[in-house]
């Protein structure tokens, strides 16, 4: 197997790794973008934003991901999911909620590439 091949086992373990994250988003998005009332009370009333925002910021969550799954773009999708997660890390510190399944969704991004792309791999090498 050359060098920039993946094996298959890594390739569909990033990809399901790839999965959970993406459904977490695209999840948080819908409920952002349909205005369920569990979420505008989340934004408006726990973390004091305004109503007008929720729809753009979910719109944002979703184009996060969709470049994200988009191969030839999936590096740029985690940098921008990474930023958008580190809002909401900040947002949760800041009103004092759990962040933890934001962080977990972002080292679950970068591990999915890690996993599937040698190219990411080769920026953060482990020892064997």
């Amino acid at each position: 197997m050359s060098e920039t091949q993946t094996p298959s086992w890594k390739k569909w373990t990033g990809y399901v790794m790839a999965a959970v994250p993406s459904l977490l988003m695209l999840f948080s998005a819908f409920m952002k973008i349909s205005h369920n009332p569990q979420a505008v009370d989340g934004f408006v009333n726990k973390n004091g934003f305004s109503e007008g925002v929720i729809t753009p910021i979910g719109i944002v969550e979703v184009l996060c991901v969709v470049i994200f799954l988009i191969p030839r773009t999936a590096v740029l999708g985690a940098i921008l999911a990474t930023g958008y997660l580190g809002g909401a890390v900040l947002t949760h510190v800041r009103y004092g909620g759990s962040f933890v399944p934001a962080i977990a969704c972002g080292v679950l991004f970068w591990g999915s590439l890690f996993l599937r792309d040698p190219r990411v791999a080769a920026l953060i090498p482990l020892r064997k």
